[in-house]
């Protein structure tokens, strides 16, 4: 059976989050940890490759700027797209490769994200200033 790959220290320009939840911050873990799975499984080495790293750091850029906050729905059942649509495509081959094998190397951080994906998606509050016509 294969090693398991532990979930490590952030890189310095993921570290100073803009927000502290706990729901945010698991979100975080889940979705490193699928990179790091789809790295490991597609270009080797022994820690991410460039375009990997890359990755990681615009989802935690969307992350930190996600108009849910706290109440964030899974990105799979959102209505905003906040990914663009490259790195979107990027994110989505990611999750469908390492969404199975989470099962096994990282269990509860992909039970609770099951979990998550149920969650009713909230309703944004209006803009602020108004409405425009």
């Amino acid at each position: 059976m294969g090693k398991i790959l532990s979930i490590r220290r952030r890189p310095h320009y993921i570290s100073p989050m803009l927000q502290t939840d706990t729901r945010i911050e698991r979100e975080r873990k889940t979705v490193e940890a699928m990179i790091r799975l789809f790295c490991a499984g597609h270009h080797g080495g022994r820690g991410l490759c460039r375009k990997c790293e890359e990755l990681l750091a615009y989802a935690g850029k969307r992350l930190d700027k996600c108009p849910y906050g706290k109440d964030k729905p899974t990105c799979a059942h959102c209505p905003v797209h906040c990914y663009s649509p490259g790195m979107r495509d990027r994110v989505r081959e990611v999750m469908r490769w390492s969404g199975p094998r989470m099962i096994w190397r990282h269990p509860v951080l992909a039970a609770f994200h099951l979990l998550d994906g149920r969650r009713k998606v909230p309703t944004l509050p209006a803009p602020k200033g108004g409405t425009r016509k």
